[in-house]
């Protein structure tokens, strides 16, 4: 009897294999997702679509020894992008605070319905965390070119105008630099509140107001040959991009810009952010499969 069963046991183990795989497939696509029920307001989003950008490439660069602009080149974005619609908003970033789960600011705004400012990039991330946790979604920082997807028309090109044949490049540095404190000095730094700066095409709002915001993005310094070859690049994750009316790359615990952490042009007014959702398994689906999904 048993040298007759031999034979047959493994394909019946297989076989009890393939029909416990089956099963244990058909229970996962039929059971409901469990997340956890959020105790906030869900943050209102945008889905900027895919698109193409002439997109000067973050980033100091020098070639031969001087510093140049960045190469200005296409990129090919093929993937929608989900952001938030505002910067997060004091209040918002409040409920954090309470729930132990953020560093409280050195100076909390008196309204809640102000962007929060002085938020370093710990704080962003701690904060991305957080809201993750409570909604049961993927919240994080956007790169640098996913900001400027997100910017669309209102995405500054900050080029200098260096070209690397200058030669006293201190005076091109030292006109940027009276060029941004005019700026600075024609308009109120005071945050505001949450949409005072309108809406881009998009509809995300205060896109390059007076409030810069924290990117993922690590600084990279890259060095160029005379021919505007590649021949170095170095990556410092102790320093990120923030985004506004010009790029800055700002020191990770930085929570006042004013403190230090800038090394091109003068310092952005406030230092805020927005997060974006990551796109789950079930997002890629088709609609018409997701609708014979249960709830």
């Amino acid at each position: 009897m048993a040298a007759t069963l031999r034979p047959t046991l493994p394909g019946l183990t297989t076989s009890l294999g393939l029909l416990f795989m089956a099963g244990a497939a058909a229970l996962l696509m039929a059971a409901p997702i469990r997340r956890p029920a959020p105790n906030l307001p869900l943050a209102q989003t945008a889905i900027v679509p895919a698109t193409t950008l002439l997109h000067r490439l973050d980033g100091e660069y020098s070639r031969a020894g001087r510093p140049v602009d960045a190469p200005r080149v296409e990129i090919n974005i093929r993937e929608p992008l989900e952001i938030m619609r505002y910067q997060v908003s004091a209040a918002e970033y409040a409920r954090c605070v309470a729930a132990g789960a953020c560093t409280p600011l050195d100076s909390p705004a008196l309204r809640g319905d102000l962007a929060v400012t002085g938020v370093s990039h710990l704080d962003a991330s701690d904060y991305a965390r957080w809201l993750s946790r409570e909604t049961g979604a993927t919240w994080r920082l956007p790169t640098d070119r996913e900001w400027a997807q997100a910017a669309g028309s209102r995405f500054i090109d900050d080029a200098r105008g260096l070209s690397g044949g200058e030669t006293n490049p201190a005076l091109r540095w030292l006109a940027d630099y009276e060029r941004e404190a005019n700026r600075k000095a024609a308009s109120n730094p005071a945050p505001r509140p949450v949409g005072s700066f309108g809406a881009n095409e998009y509809g995300v709002y205060d896109i390059a107001g007076n409030i810069w915001e924290w990117t993922q993005t690590c600084l990279r310094r890259v060095s160029l040959d005379a021919a505007g070859r590649t021949v170095g690049e170095t990556s410092n994750c102790g320093i990120y991009i923030v985004e506004g009316q010009h790029r800055a790359p700002m020191t990770f615990f930085i929570r006042n810009p004013k403190a230090g952490g800038c090394s091109v042009a003068t310092p952005p007014d406030n230092l805020g952010f927005r997060l974006v959702r990551e796109r789950s398994w079930r997002d890629r689906l088709p609609a018409s499969f997701i609708r014979r999904l249960p709830a």
